[in-house]
């Protein structure tokens, strides 16, 4: 059986985390795990290129298999879910024109995965990071949700005995 390397991405406009993990059957391996953060006074235009490119980025470093990028969900302002929506499909692009296959996940399913409930907050998804990647020192946030992520895919492609992997 061989690693298969993923990437988790929580997609934001503020700050977007991305975490790395290696997974063979039930081992996981943390390889790395940062947060992107464009400029906030930039226009919107630039701000999807700096995190379209620096995920870009990301990926060509690291060479993932596979990503797992968080649904959208539906705040209280529209035009921040908007705003999040144009975030997501900057974080898709970079993953589909890398050529990975592409899981997406709504963020109670990530967090039952890990943490064993849908309701966790961010300390107790950052706690189980710790505790399932010794060693990552990740701090409540954007990057331990990204590695959640990455965890929630390796789960569903463990579960389906097959990579999302795309083809042609």
């Amino acid at each position: 059986m061989h690693a298969i390397r993923i990437i988790g991405i929580d997609p934001s406009l503020v700050a977007c985390g991305w975490g790395v993990i290696d997974i063979e059957g039930t081992k996981l391996r943390h390889v790395a795990h940062g947060v992107i953060k464009p400029n906030t006074k930039a226009e919107l235009p630039d701000r999807l290129k700096t995190l379209f490119e620096s995920l870009a980025d990301v990926i060509a470093l690291h060479r993932p298999h596979e990503a797992g990028v968080e649904e959208a969900f539906m705040k209280n302002n529209p035009m921040s879910a908007l705003k999040l929506g144009h975030a997501r499909a900057a974080c898709l692009l970079a993953a589909s024109t890398a050529g990975l296959g592409i899981g997406e996940y709504a963020p109670r399913s990530v967090k039952k995965s890990v943490v064993g409930t849908g309701g966790a907050d961010k300390a107790q998804v950052a706690h189980m990071m710790n505790v399932l990647l010794p060693g990552c020192g990740v701090k409540a946030g954007d990057a331990s949700d990204a590695l959640a992520i990455a965890i929630c895919h390796g789960h569903r492609v463990n579960a389906a005995g097959t990579l999302y992997r795309r083809t042609g």
